[in-house]
């Protein structure tokens, strides 16, 4: 859509956010817990947006998280001045959520969207009923850096080469270098602009792709070596358990990018990883390969996103999490085949 007609529809929404900006005077911007390259990328552009845009707003970047910025995305201009909204006591005029629509993922960051007197939405997963007073949420958009974009273009806000680098970084993230099935023509359209506006794809790669700490790469063998697939290998998962993570030293924060081995495997359709994380509980992401829906099984999980791309998080450890998700995943092809049974053999 980027530098095409807008619908009038989202025209009208970006005026009515723009409005609640024009109107505080403090001002949030939070994206999700466990926060990715769009997630951080598109909340710190927007930051910058409304500052250069609306002078004298005094704007926070919060972490829902009381956790550190990953260490693959300190590269992004600004990630340094990043807020843990366990240590935030305002009170903001307006709180804009970024990369997510539904409060439950916030963590730390729900109790300020809770005693601020507006909230706004940039989103481009599927939500449910909207409980904001503005918002835009387009699922056909790549990543939400596409819609932080075309509100910069709407508000009359030239990107700065830090904007387009924020944004640059979520677009390749979520759009996995643009290997992923969202990467449609727009994707690629508002990634030439960015690049235009000063943003480098060769730093985004270095740091997110190619700066892999030993430790990382020693977690990843065990993870590869743990692959297991179900279905004629058309399901494949693996986990990374506390232990692990203890043994390397390597946060969860930075593993992300695990999921992405698991959806290596060839003939693999649907791709999970599990984590165990802090608090008893493990989360789960799922990719897929092909048309198959597995937001639905993450909504049954607890959790969200997008068709290809979602995540959940349940208490317990590996086997309690796999004991309920797995059979989940194997519904989807036994429904297909119209047996209305799993198969029982695992492949390795």
């Amino acid at each position: 859509m980027l530098g095409g007609s807008m619908p009038a529809e989202q025209a009208a929404q970006f005026d009515a956010i723009a409005r609640l900006i024009e109107g505080a005077r403090t001002v949030v911007v939070c994206a999700h817990t466990s926060p990715d390259g769009d997630a951080l990328g598109s909340g710190l552009a927007l930051a910058e947006i409304i500052e250069r845009t609306w002078p004298g707003r005094e704007v926070t970047s919060l972490l829902a998280d009381d956790d550190v910025v990953p260490r693959t995305y300190e590269f992004l201009p600004g990630a340094d001045g990043f807020v843990r909204a366990c240590a935030y006591d305002g009170s903001p005029d307006l709180f804009v959520c970024v990369d997510l629509s539904q409060p439950g993922r916030l963590a730390d960051a729900r109790a300020v969207l809770e005693r601020s007197a507006h909230v706004a939405v940039l989103d481009h997963h599927p939500g449910g009923e909207p409980s904001w007073d503005a918002g835009v949420v387009r699922t056909d958009a790549a990543a939400a850096g596409i819609i932080v974009a075309e509100f910069a273009r709407h508000v009359g806000c030239e990107l700065t080469p830090t904007m387009a680098q924020n944004l640059l970084c979520a677009l390749m993230t979520d759009t996995g270098c643009f290997q992923y099935q969202n990467a449609n023509g727009e994707a690629f359209c508002v990634a030439s602009s960015l690049v235009e506006a000063g943003a480098s794809p060769s730093e985004v790669s270095l740091h997110v792709y190619q700066s892999d700490r030993l430790a990382y790469i020693h977690l990843s063998a065990t993870v590869m070596s743990r692959i297991t697939t179900f279905e004629q290998g058309k399901i494949a998962y693996s986990y990374a358990t506390s232990a692990d993570f203890a043994a390397t030293g390597v946060p969860v924060a930075e593993c992300d990018g695990l999921v992405d081995l698991v959806r290596r495997v060839d003939g693999c359709e649907v791709a999970l990883f599990l984590k165990e994380v802090p608090g008893g509980k493990v989360r789960g992401n799922l990719r897929a390969k092909s048309d198959r829906d597995i937001s639905s099984i993450a909504r049954e999980m607890g959790g969200g996103g997008h068709a290809a791309a979602a995540g959940f998080t349940v208490d317990g450890d590996i086997d309690e999490a796999l004991a309920v998700v797995l059979p989940k995943l194997r519904a989807l092809y036994a429904r297909a085949k119209g047996t209305g049974t799993f198969a029982h053999s695992a492949e390795s």
